[in-house]
């Protein structure tokens, strides 16, 4: 394979355990790493292609997930952390040092308000949902990824299972939406 979709996908999935307690995300550093304790597992796990997500070096896609915010704890070193782009809807707490991203937050009126987004591979444990779709496809190439080579991306993902999307999964973007119609005063006027 010329190109590492992700070094959790590259080789298939691995199925997360419907009870899995929820664990502990640590940094990259080796000295006073960051440590986000979350309580339970996540959802809406998937492989994210946007420019905005922190990824391992190589690899195209995050793997990002969302947890309830009441279930996020910064519980070592927090005075590490900092907003990577505070103009941005999901507010990125990065670690200053490493630049690995712990945890995003959306502060304004969002449908995602309430939600911390975390990436489950900073974490020892194992039993966090696996993936289930591959989101903001196309985004790679705005990224610089070679658009010829976009079939065999779609392809990789579905032969290890993820449906592949050019924005979230038809399930988020009907949250969305409705969030939008509720704002506009509009839900169920069809």
């Amino acid at each position: 394979m010329a190109f590492s979709l992700h070094p959790l996908i590259d080789n298939g999935l691995t199925k997360g355990s419907d009870s899995f307690p929820g664990g502990k995300l640590h940094c990259h550093c080796s000295s006073k790493p960051v440590e986000v304790t979350i309580k339970g597992n996540v959802l809406h796990n998937h492989a994210c292609g946007c420019s905005q997500c922190w990824k391992p070096k190589g690899a195209l896609f995050s793997i990002v997930a969302v947890v309830p915010v009441d279930n996020v704890e910064v519980t070592a070193n927090g005075d590490k952390l900092e907003i990577v782009n505070k103009d941005a809807t999901i507010l990125r707490h990065a670690c200053k040092d490493c630049g690995v991203h712990l945890y995003g937050r959306i502060e304004k009126d969002h449908a995602f308000k309430g939600l911390d987004f975390v990436h489950v591979e900073l974490s020892d444990e194992k039993g966090w949902q696996e993936p289930q779709f591959a989101a903001f496809v196309s985004s790679l190439i705005e990224q610089g990824f070679d658009p010829a080579k976009m079939g065999d991306v779609r392809a990789k993902l579905k032969s290890i299972g993820l449906e592949s999307y050019d924005a979230l999964s038809p399930p988020l973007m009907d949250a969305l939406a409705t969030f939008a119609a509720e704002k506009a005063g509009v839900k169920g006027k069809l």
